[in-house]
């Protein structure tokens, strides 16, 4: 929405000017000499917002949204993402009486080149033997390998979100008695920490604290661990000498356990681990490919979907539009159900 390209600027750095300084009202006072010069020439040079009247100026404006850097058309996904961050702008600006009306298409027009699927690619799941190579590699990690493990052998065996993961405290993890017959243990999630970067919290820290996603304020929800976990949790507390107050998974200086951190040693296992042309497929890629691989597996081994999506914080509806296309090995058990379930009777040889 430039009344001309700028020439005396580079466009990457018109693009940070505005990312990192002009959109934030908590730095805009703060922006360096070179970033106001860039800022107050986007003033100057911006179409008024008359300008939203103008049919074709929004079709340019959705055609630049759905258009990468390069001039290929963007992913499906960050398509619609920024169509829909552009409605929620539209709207402000409707409220504050900028605009007379959202000047967006609505209906069908909206969605007809952003269809998506919520679907999770089979192809990003984890086998058992993949996932037991890449938790054994970060285990035996020389910088931080076990406090590591832990924490994947938790993504892994309880399939939490991983910011919800780090934000878990020892106090949350009910372990049995090691003598206990039964030796499952549950872990509660109450709250999200994810990664929005210090330039755009009010604390000025990396992490924000969330309420669980898609979930009413101040709820919670207790998952079980496998008795493989119990072990690992176990020995983990004692070995990180933790209190009732710490967080479970802890960096190296006893903060959050950074998504940087998380990143690099997940990528480092996979590379570690698996041939070449597995590395270098949708396997295992994100470190969320431990949750989407749990919640397939509870699934196909029978659990009832209202409890999957209990232990995952997911509606069933999200559940089942997600992981059912990974659902499988359950047609012979169905089929034996259906059988046992009767024919139609015989027809008797009344004449």
């Amino acid at each position: 929405m430039l009344r001309t390209q700028p020439a005396q600027f580079e466009p990457a750095a018109v693009r940070t000017a505005l990312r990192e300084w002009g959109f934030n009202a908590n730095r805009r006072a703060q922006a360096p000499r070179d970033v106001v010069n860039i800022l107050r020439w986007v003033e100057r040079h911006s179409l008024p917002v008359s300008a939203w009247e103008d049919p074709e100026a929004v079709d340019q404006v959705l055609r630049a949204i759905d258009t990468r850097l390069d001039g290929k058309q963007a992913a499906a996904w960050s398509r619609k993402r920024n169509r829909r961050i552009l409605n929620v702008v539209m709207k402000h600006a409707v409220r504050r009486r900028i605009l007379r009306a959202n000047p967006l298409p609505k209906g069908k027009e909206t969605t007809a080149v952003t269809k998506t699927t919520n679907a999770v690619d089979k192809r990003s799941l984890l086998n058992p033997e993949q996932a037991a190579a890449i938790l054994d590699w970060i285990r035996r990690r020389p910088r931080g390998g076990r406090r590591l493990h832990a924490f994947f052998a938790t993504l892994y065996y309880c399939g939490p979100r991983p910011e919800e993961a780090v934000a878990v405290r020892v106090e949350d993890v009910t372990l049995p008695h090691p003598d206990a017959e039964d030796q499952w243990c549950e872990l509660l999630f109450h709250t999200a920490t994810p990664e929005v970067g210090k330039q755009w919290t009010d604390t000025g820290e990396i992490h924000e604290q969330r309420d669980l996603k898609g979930r009413a304020e101040g709820e919670t929800r207790t998952v079980p661990g496998h008795p493989a976990l119990t072990r690992i949790l176990r020995q983990h507390i004692l070995d990180e000498h933790l209190q009732p107050g710490d967080l479970l998974f802890r960096g190296e200086t006893g903060g959050i356990l950074a998504g940087s951190v998380i990143r690099r040693a997940w990528r480092s296992a996979r590379q570690a681990v698996l041939p070449s042309h597995v590395f270098e497929s949708p396997t295992g890629r994100r470190v969320y490919d431990n949750r989407n691989t749990r919640l397939t597996k509870w699934l196909n081994d029978g659990i009832p979907p209202a409890q999957v999506a209990e232990w995952a914080g997911n509606s069933v509806a999200v559940l089942l539009a997600t992981y059912a296309r990974c659902v499988d090995g359950q047609l012979p058990d169905l089929k034996r159900r259906l059988e046992a379930a009767g024919d139609l009777p015989e027809a008797s040889d009344g004449g």
